[in-house]
């Protein structure tokens, strides 16, 4: 009986080896595509977030003042990632995103003053949305709003 014990034992302490030098392993591979793309779509989120209440500013593209495309714009630059300047190009741009589908860092479209893409934000988790707002300056709204709602017009995933 010692005998089998001491086995069982020594086959415990084996198993554990296998596990650790296993995990150890595992943290040392290269990350996934997923996880950078998620680390970069994280990084886009944090940027926006750092201009909020920054005041808007047609034709603004910079920290003094932003309009929504230019807003956009800066962020996604700020992490390696050029956009044209305008919301109606952005749109153009990037893979088709069905609303049931979004992931934070996606570009959210809207009808506004004009026919067509006329006002874009970040789409930022929970149904919640960055942008620049002509009346607030750069904030979180919400895509089921009564101004937005109706006037959602599409998404684009920049980042995969």
């Amino acid at each position: 009986m010692r005998l089998v014990t001491k086995l069982v034992a020594v086959c415990l302490v084996v198993l554990m080896l296998v596990f650790v030098n296993a995990s150890v392993f595992a943290a040392d591979a290269k990350p996934t595509k997923a996880t950078v793309d998620s680390k970069k779509t994280d990084n886009i989120i944090k940027t926006a977030e750092k201009y909020l209440k920054t005041p808007y500013k047609f034709g603004g593209d910079s920290p003094k003042g932003f309009d929504c495309s230019g807003f956009v714009k800066f962020v996604y630059e700020k992490n390696g990632k050029n956009l044209p300047r305008t919301a109606d190009i952005q749109y153009k741009q990037g893979k088709v995103v069905e609303r049931s589908k979004l992931k934070p860092g996606d570009l959210v479209f809207f009808t506004t003053y004009e026919r067509g893409a006329s006002h874009v934000g970040i789409y930022y988790g929970n149904n919640k949305f960055i942008h620049a707002s002509s009346s607030r300056g750069v904030m979180i709204s919400r895509l089921d709003e009564t101004y937005w709602k109706p006037r959602y017009l599409g998404a684009r995933r920049i980042i995969n």
